[in-house]
């Protein structure tokens, strides 16, 4: 009631019933500009500044899918006898000695490619399958969004490698 009463005193005499209804429907206005204000504070998006994103995968047989990795074109960086770093370009993940079946079966990881012919090509070209058992290679799809081919890894773990439409 402190506020109301400091704006009596500043209207002074032309204080009416209308001033006091403009005074409360203006310190509405003011607490609802407050309670926006404050969510837009406390909602605030991230900004990332992202240089990469790493994911883990693991592996079924570790020497099996290291020698895999490096056969589809990724470098390795040994971190630890269990562990390793597998990069191309820009792009990297973490290889690590651990398989759980329900972990790896709900693996996926899409790679976004230049030219999805061309990298289809190329992974023909690696002829995968036939150096590594459970390794299937899957023929590029056609989607309103782009196309698409899929790989899966020796373990399970499933490739995209996609190509968006250009707009």
């Amino acid at each position: 009631m402190f506020v109301f009463e400091r704006f009596k005193v500043i209207m002074g005499s032309s204080f009416s019933m209308n001033t006091k209804t403009s005074f409360l429907i203006l310190v509405n206005c003011f607490s609802a500009i407050y309670l926006i204000l404050l969510f837009a504070i406390k909602t605030k998006r991230m900004n990332h500044n992202a240089i990469s994103i790493r994911p883990f995968i693991g592996a079924k047989n570790f020497e099996i899918s290291r020698n895999f990795y490096r056969d589809l074109g990724f470098q390795e960086v040994i971190l630890e006898h269990n562990f390793s770093f597998f990069y191309a370009e820009k792009i990297g993940f973490y290889l690590q000695d651990a398989y759980v079946k329900d972990w790896i079966d709900n693996s996926m990881i899409f790679l976004e490619v230049d030219d999805v012919n061309r990298y289809y090509n190329e992974l023909l070209a690696l002829d995968l399958p036939s150096k590594y058992k459970n390794v299937r290679l899957t023929s590029i799809k056609t989607e309103d969004w782009g196309k698409e081919c899929f790989l899966h890894d020796p373990s399970g773990i499933l490739w995209h490698f996609g190509e968006f439409f250009k707009k």
